[in-house]
């Protein structure tokens, strides 16, 4: 049975662990669609399942993004609660 695209950025992003990220471009190349991190975002932007971490997901800037459950403020604040350092506006790896 062939694994959709979908799937595939889903079982990556839930083996980020907590304290790190993954770039969407970093997502998509580890989900075998390299050019395809637009898609990681929307698919990002609409996960609303629990296990799958998409506040771990950053952008190439190391800038955090938007998030669907509180904005930028709460996916910094759920990054740092993590562990995350989020200096100047990015995260610092």
């Amino acid at each position: 049975m062939k694994v959709s695209f979908k799937e595939r950025v889903a079982g990556v992003v839930r083996r980020i662990p907590a304290g790190a990220v993954m770039t969407y471009k970093e997502v998509a190349a580890a989900a075998g669609h390299p050019g395809a991190f637009r898609a990681v975002g929307s698919l990002m932007k609409a996960n609303r399942d629990p296990a799958v971490p998409c506040h771990r997901v950053v952008r190439s800037d190391l800038r955090p993004g938007e998030y669907n459950r509180g904005g930028e403020r709460a996916k910094i604040a759920r990054l740092t609660d993590e562990g995350v350092t989020v200096r100047d506006g990015r995260v610092k790896r």
